[in-house]
């Protein structure tokens, strides 16, 4: 996948390094580079709305309970 192309995930948000990280159902995960409130969301299924802007980041646009 290049990047910047638009993505639409779901899974769960844990906690991160440097990053929060959403685990998706295949078993993958992305880190997520974010700047809106996020904690709240830990351990919860989210939906996810951003671009990549690396090789496992994706830059988020929306983050909400799925």
């Amino acid at each position: 996948m290049p990047r910047a192309t638009r993505h639409e995930l779901t899974g769960i948000l844990l906690e991160g390094d440097f990053y929060p990280v959403l685990r998706v159902a295949d078993g993958g995960q992305w880190r997520l580079e974010i700047t809106k409130k996020w904690r709240h969301l830990l351990g919860k299924r989210v939906a996810v709305i951003g671009v990549r802007d690396g090789f496992d980041l994706i830059a988020v646009e929306r983050i909400t309970l799925a």
